[in-house]
């Protein structure tokens, strides 16, 4: 027990001490991105209250964390304030690509690069936010009143991953509504674009910085975008891209069919079938059948994924320029490495608030957004940086009637507990009159509030507001 103290103790102060350091460093790269002190200085303090254990992180949450009187700039440094939102996105990227990187030279761990595409959302009510319309939301499971964000999220393999790229979409009709425009602070120049589309200009950032990936991945939707594919290939950017059931590709013989059509056509035999890990997880290897079909063109290639309990299948459209290794076992490693993604959502919603931000304005939501990218890699490239060192588990059990070890140890320090170091050793208890305080201020905005809603809501109804005279 006392050697797992020691070793915890060791872990912390590791941990601790590189995180700190390295939002230092992140937060010096910051300030050439905006105009005046003061709101790096505010940029300061909302990356140390997104670290922090608040249970809420919104403007009041953030500026009493802060030491601030009031929400008055918090809300500046979102909605107002002179700061590049682009170049610190891009200083984010940098920081974040050359952490994994230098964290996969440390461990010598010299796996795939992957630029891994997905959208997230955030649930919101009313119709006044940059953005919001009525569609499928995947943090929701249904179609819900919300907003979705495109992200790229950089992953190395046996390293680390964080996201390193956002562009948030905006419906059409917004965009064509100028007084719609003017409410949600759309910038004038704006252009609907898709998701797939939103992914290019994402893609694009991430090339002018300099970040080059192995592969590209990303579900369904941007599989099925051929502007994005297209751009890929003009790039020579190999891809391996989810496609749906019915999406037609033209086999080596000429011939047409859909995915599903080429499955039961061609991939009847067990034998055409290979059982490969997709990667491993927090409970092992992750174990399907894999085939793959050759098309037309000798650079593209339909690989298939079989669920080996359910036998539902999913498919990849698969792209490798000339001059770069094409085989089964790479395209399925880097089919493997797309779902960090996911789990860089979780993080940052679960963690550092992703979708707990209450702006409205399209400016101030990429600016939270970029602020938690920020907080996110941070605590990314800690992780990565110190995982062999705090890595102190037991060998894996080799049979299924194998005794469990006397001392498990320790699996090395994740993103969440990085983040509940830095907490701990940033967070001061805030003195008794600015508690006082801050409980005044908020009754007293609450008790205003409720007071102007209920005018509006009186002028809403004039014929009740007579009756009740």
């Amino acid at each position: 027990m006392t050697s797992t103290k020691s070793e915890a103790a060791a872990a912390v102060s590791i941990g601790a001490g590189l995180a700190l350091r390295k939002q230092d460093e992140l937060l010096a790269l910051l300030r050439p991105c905006f105009a005046r002190t003061e709101p790096w200085l505010q940029a300061g303090k909302y990356l140390s209250a997104l670290a922090s254990e608040l249970p809420r992180v919104n403007g009041w949450s953030i500026a009493r964390h802060g030491r601030d009187r009031t929400p008055d700039r918090t809300q500046r440094l979102l909605n107002h304030a002179s700061w590049d939102t682009s170049a610190a996105m891009s200083v984010v990227r940098r920081f974040a690509a050359e952490g994994l990187e230098q964290a996969a030279r440390r461990g010598r761990r010299g796996g795939l690069v992957i630029g891994a595409i997905d959208e997230t959302g955030q649930e919101k009510a009313g119709g006044a936010t940059a953005g919001v319309k009525r569609h499928y939301l995947g943090c929701a499971g249904k179609v819900a009143n919300g907003i979705t964000t495109v992200h790229l999220s950089c992953v190395r393999e046996r390293a680390g991953h964080a996201l390193i790229g956002a562009r948030q979409w905006i419906p059409a009709e917004h965009i064509a509504d100028p007084v719609k425009s003017l409410v949600m602070g759309l910038p004038l120049d704006l252009q609907f674009r898709t998701k797939g589309q939103l992914a290019i200009d994402i893609s694009t950032d991430a090339a002018a910085d300099g970040i080059r990936f192995d592969f590209a991945c990303g579900d369904e939707v941007y599989g099925s975008c051929t502007q994005l594919r297209e751009f890929f290939e003009d790039n020579d950017q190999a891809y391996v891209l989810r496609v749906p059931s019915n999406f037609t590709l033209t086999l080596a013989a000429g011939t047409k069919m859909t995915c599903a059509e080429a499955v039961k056509a061609l991939l009847k035999h067990k034998r055409r079938w290979e059982i490969r890990s997709a990667g491993s997880g927090s409970k092992g290897e992750r174990w399907y059948a894999w085939a793959w079909l050759a098309t037309a063109s000798p650079r593209h290639h339909l690989l298939i994924r079989r669920h080996l309990r359910t036998g539902e299948l999913a498919f990849h459209y698969c792209w490798v320029p000339e001059g770069q290794i094409l085989t089964k076992a790479r395209l399925i490693r880097a089919a493997g490495l797309r779902w960090p993604v996911e789990e860089d959502f979780a993080f940052c919603k679960d963690c550092f608030g992703l979708d707990q931000c209450q702006a409205r304005l399209y400016t101030a939501i990429l600016r939270h957004v970029v602020l938690v990218m920020a907080a996110l890699a941070v605590c990314a490239i800690t992780a990565a940086l110190v995982k062999d060192r705090t890595n102190t588990q037991a060998a894996p059990p080799v049979r299924p009637d194998q005794p469990p070890p006397a001392e498990p140890g320790m699996i090395p320090l994740t993103i969440p507990e990085i983040k509940r170091l830095l907490a701990a050793l940033t967070t001061r208890p805030l003195p008794r009159w600015l508690v006082i305080h801050w409980d005044a201020w908020t009754r007293r905005h609450q008790a205003r509030s409720r007071w102007f809603h209920k005018r509006a809501r009186l002028a809403r109804q004039p014929e009740f507001a007579q009756a009740k005279l």
